[in-house]
């Protein structure tokens, strides 16, 4: 990835905000109106680059490090073009390739995507693309933004001789820069000598590397069909053992080698199947990822894209992650290309909470360790202290179907006195599927607008029976507890018990009177001399 200097973020975040309006150098502002200069914009732009460049060569000396990154905002500026209702048919029409960003000043996605684009723009440029980067204020020119199909924010979208494909890309600069090459027809980067595949590495975390005798052939082929399949990863092809060795070390010389690099602690892991692109492929989904995912909304989609269906989540403080790291990683290493192993920051509540709710423990302020099974849709949470030989345990215990799925339970209420009990998930297996009378069970939630009524009915139903021996009546909180035998999609629910059919629970009606409540009841209680008077 391309990494700023300190200054380059300064000049960055000031670039966002002048992406953000419209600023004199935009292509908007300063359109001719003869049809010949609109259709040489782009090109007199870039001619103004060259331009600029060749003053800076003549006047001599190097230009101090702030005065040249203002250069470069300035640059960027023109690169990236202001689209409006005016001037987005022709840009569309008139190039081969454009890549559109739709946003919305007031997106803050927007505003963190925007210096990505900005520098995958630049980056593009002195390549060479044939790709115009455009963008368009949706908000301002929201008929336009209709027309191009732009209905959230932030959207990419690429259009090939006018005709528009979804953008599948990730979303750092260079995950931009990878994406738009394939697409534009670069899907391999070939490398010829050693200090090219030294520059190489300074700019990318994560890349495949092809050696070949000759780039010709059908092993060759099947390389360049997995590298134009996949829309994320940039793909390289050497046929020097030495340019081969700085890019991946010690690959034995061979007329044949492919594997995969990534910045971080496992680097390097080679393929050592057949030279098809779906195997190629198969083993990008499974190598891909590093040890230990530290999730993010810009990455979620990536991730969550894993043909792994175990994954073990670990959502700690960053630096309580810190000190857990290095072992974890360990553990990963034992469990790869088996379970997926996910880092949340804790205090992220947009992206821990979610899954924290789905254990009860929203408000978990110290270390958790959880896991899913995607699967059978089961999840696990490890009740014990998470260290590292806990963990171990723990992952091997999923990766082998001997944990116990969890389900979530409040704590186990005083019920004395109560005519409507309350059950809880640990209790629910005690006081209904174990009673041996028969039950009467609501099930709410504190949001359903409709189960306040319910419930006084039911409270009212309770006192009816109070001398009827043979008839139970509880209730539970589907949003805090669980228990895989309540399957209950819709609130409020009431369900009968029977006492010899516990398995088969009967739904009544919550829409009915509270007279034909009691005469349902009375129907499905066995015991007929205990009826209790269908009068309430």
């Amino acid at each position: 990835m391309f990494r700023p200097k300190p200054t380059s973020r300064f000049i960055l975040l000031a670039f966002t905000l002048l992406l953000l309006v419209n600023f004199p150098a935009s292509i908007t502002a300063s359109e001719p109106t003869t049809s010949e200069s609109e259709d040489n914009e782009l090109e007199e732009l870039l001619a103004l680059d060259d331009e600029v460049e060749q003053e800076e060569e003549e006047q001599g000396g190097t230009p101090n490090v702030r005065s040249s990154e203002a250069e470069l905002l300035t640059k960027a500026q023109r690169i990236v073009l202001e689209l409006n209702h005016d001037n987005t048919n022709r840009v569309i029409d008139k190039n081969e390739f454009v890549l559109v960003l739709g946003y919305a000043p007031w997106c803050a996605r927007s505003a963190e995507l925007m210096p990505q684009f900005a520098e995958a723009a630049t980056s593009l440029s002195e390549l060479g693309s044939p790709l115009v980067m455009a963008k368009l204020d949706a908000e301002r020119y929201p008929k336009t933004a209709s027309l191009l199909e732009i209905k959230g924010f932030p959207t990419l979208l690429l259009f090939v001789n006018g005709t528009s494909q979804v953008y599948t890309g990730g979303f750092s600069a260079e995950e931009i820069v990878i994406w738009a090459r394939k697409k534009t027809g670069e899907p391999v980067i070939r490398i010829s000598s050693v200090p090219a595949a030294e520059e190489f590495l300074k700019k990318h975390h994560i890349f495949v590397v092809g050696l070949f005798e000759n780039f010709e052939g059908p092993n060759y082929e099947e390389f360049v069909k997995a590298a134009t399949a996949d829309n994320a990863i940039q793909f390289v092809e050497v046929s020097d053992i030495d340019v081969a060795n700085v890019l991946f070390p010690n690959v034995k010389p061979a007329n044949l080698f492919l594997g995969i690099v990534k910045s971080e602690a496992e680097r390097y892991t080679a393929y050592e199947g057949t030279f098809e692109m779906e195997q190629i492929l198969k083993f990008l989904d499974y190598n891909k990822f590093p040890l230990i995912n530290k999730l993010t909304e810009s990455n979620s989609a990536t991730v969550y894209s894993s043909p792994l269906k175990l994954q073990v989540i670990v959502f700690a403080e960053e630096d309580e992650f810190k000190k857990l790291l290095e072992p974890l990683q360990d553990i990963a290493r034992q469990f790869k290309s088996e379970i997926m192993f996910i880092y949340i920051d804790i205090t992220d509540e947009n992206l821990a909470k979610p899954y924290l709710t789905l254990f009860g423990l929203e408000e978990a302020e110290s270390t958790v360790v959880a896991a899913f099974d995607v699967r059978v849709n089961s999840k696990y949470l490890l009740e014990s202290n998470p260290t590292p030989s806990n963990i171990e345990e723990f992952c091997s215990g999923l990766l082998h179907g001997t944990l116990s799925p969890y389900f979530k339970s409040q704590a186990i209420p005083n019920n004395a006195n109560e005519t409507v009990h309350v059950a809880v998930g640990k209790t629910f297996d005690d006081l209904i599927l174990n009673n041996h009378k028969n039950v009467l069970l609501e099930v709410f939630t504190p949001w359903c607008i409709t189960c306040e009524t319910t419930s006084k009915r039911v409270e009212k139903l309770a006192k009816h029976f109070k001398n009827l021996d043979s008839l139970f009546f509880a209730k539970i909180d589907a949003s805090a507890n669980e228990h895989p035998k309540l399957k209950v999609d819709d609130y409020p629910t009431l369900l009968f018990y029977a006492a010899n059919n516990k398995e088969n629970p009967i739904k009544l009606s919550t829409k009915t009177s509270l007279k034909d409540l009691a005469t349902s009841i009375n129907k499905h209680v066995k015991a007929k001399d205990e009826v209790a008077k269908d009068e309430l």
